[in-house]
Order: structure tokens, then C-alpha cells, then sequence
């Protein structure tokens, strides 16, 4: 078999994800759309409100999306940049109004596009699953954490909630498993009353890398906490 003819079922998958996300963010801006013009011609101030705030989630929601959106071209790109973005459209869309604090502390990490957004889909579904399951009727923190650790790079997503006695693994925790084999890693979840962990763990590529004595930089992407974490020349706010 050809190198090319080898390379054709993965162009196909590539290009099929690529008009899915296409049509999702057609529906989306259709929506918003639909949404805003009822809001416009009403008469009535509640309605006009209620319908301009769900215009805003929506708009939120189509922010994640294209924060997920499977790169075109694998360059290299700063996976912590790309967690800070990523984080903040799952807090707005999904966090704040709960009251679920979400923290990133992550190094400077250079890797390529395709690895990052599969470590971002992989992010995503671990915060999805600790909102739902960790915070049924409360608030709490979801940490989001990303490192080198010798030859491997380490992600880890941390819940102060409490987990079910029993997990049943899901199509979430499934995907989550197909794309650590993907990466090369594993992700190792560890679910106790007082809070769950999940850690993913992958090779470090030849175009990873991470500049020497960056710290992590933490910060708090909540917009309802508008502290920083700490006072170093290294945190930041979202």
C-alpha cells in the first residue's frame, strides 16, 4: 500500500469532523439569530431579556465549539495559551452560572496542533463529567493542571465534589480513553468521596517542548472571582 493510499481514510475523517463542525456552527448562528430577532420585535421587557440572555449562552456554547475545532494545519502551538482559551468558553458557558470555580495552573508547553486539541477534547470531557457528577446541588472547584514531568507531559483535572459510590463508565469516559491511546498516554481516574482526579499522561514529542524555569502560571477563570491566585510576576487573570 502507498503512502498516500495510507493516508486516505484519515484525510476522509478529517474532512467529514471538518463539515460536522462546519453545520454545527451554521445551527448555532441560526439559532442566535432566530433567538435575537425575537428578542428585537418584542414588545414585552421580560421576554425581550430572557431572550436576549439566552442568545448570549448560545453565543457561549459556539465559543466552545470553536475552541474545539480540529485544526487544519499541525504547527506548533502553546498548549497552556490554548487551555486558557478553552477554559474560559467552558466557565462561561457552563460553569459560572453554577457557581463551579474553575483554576488553570499550566507551563508555557509548545506542541503540535493536533496533539493539543486531542489533550483539549480530553480536558473538555473531564470538566463535563466533573460538573455533572462532582456538583449536583452545590458549588465548588474544578483544577485544571498541565506540566512536563521528565519525558512525558502530564495533565490533570482535579474536583473538590463528591463522586457516586459506584462509576459507570460512559460514552465520555470511553472517548477519553480512546484519545489518551491516541496521544500514546493513559488517563488514570481516581473517583473518593471528597473529590475525584483524573491524570492524563503521554510521551513528550520531539516538538515538545517547554522553555526552562517557567513556572506554572495560575490563574482563576471564573469571572465571578476576580482575585488572582498568588502575587508572582507569573499569574495572570482570564
Amino acid at each position: 500500500m502507498t503512502e498516500l493510499a495510507s493516508q486516505r481514510p484519515l484525510l476522509q475523517e478529517q474532512i467529514l469532523l471538518q463539515e460536522l463542525n462546519h453545520r454545527v456552527n451554521n445551527e448555532f448562528a441560526a439559532a442566535i439569530s432566530i433567538v435575537s430577532l425575537a428578542a428585537t420585535t418584542s414588545n414585552n421587557d421580560k421576554v425581550k431579556g430572557d431572550l436576549s440572555r439566552v442568545a448570549d449562552l448560545l453565543h457561549r456554547f459556539a465559543d466552545v465549539n470553536r475552541a474545539l475545532k480540529m485544526p487544519e494545519y499541525d504547527t506548533p502551538v502553546d498548549a497552556a495559551a490554548y487551555l486558557r482559551q478553552l477554559c474560559r468558553s467552558i466557565s462561561r458557558s457552563q460553569l459560572n452560572g453554577r457557581q463551579i470555580e474553575l483554576v488553570l495552573a499550566a507551563q508555557p508547553l509548545q506542541m503540535s496542533a493536533d496533539h493539543c486539541w486531542r489533550v483539549g477534547m480530553i480536558v473538555f470531557e473531564l470538566i463535563n463529567n466533573a460538573a455533572r457528577h462532582a456538583f449536583p446541588d452545590k458549588e465548588g472547584e474544578i483544577r485544571v493542571e498541565l506540566l512536563r514531568a521528565g519525558t512525558f507531559a502530564k495533565c490533570s483535572v482535579t474536583d473538590n465534589g463528591s463522586a457516586a459510590p459506584t462509576v459507570r463508565p460512559g460514552r465520555g469516559l470511553k472517548i477519553i480513553d480512546e484519545l489518551s491511546k491516541s496521544l500514546g498516554g493513559r488517563c488514570i481516574q481516581k473517583f473518593e468521596p471528597r473529590g475525584s482526579q483524573s491524570i492524563l499522561a503521554f510521551p513528550c514529542h520531539s516538538e515538545l517542548t517547554v522553555t526552562a524555569e517557567q513556572p506554572q502560571r495560575v490563574v482563576r477563570i471564573s469571572e465571578r472571582a476576580p482575585q488572582t491566585l498568588n502575587d508572582s510576576p507569573s499569574t495572570g487573570r482570564c
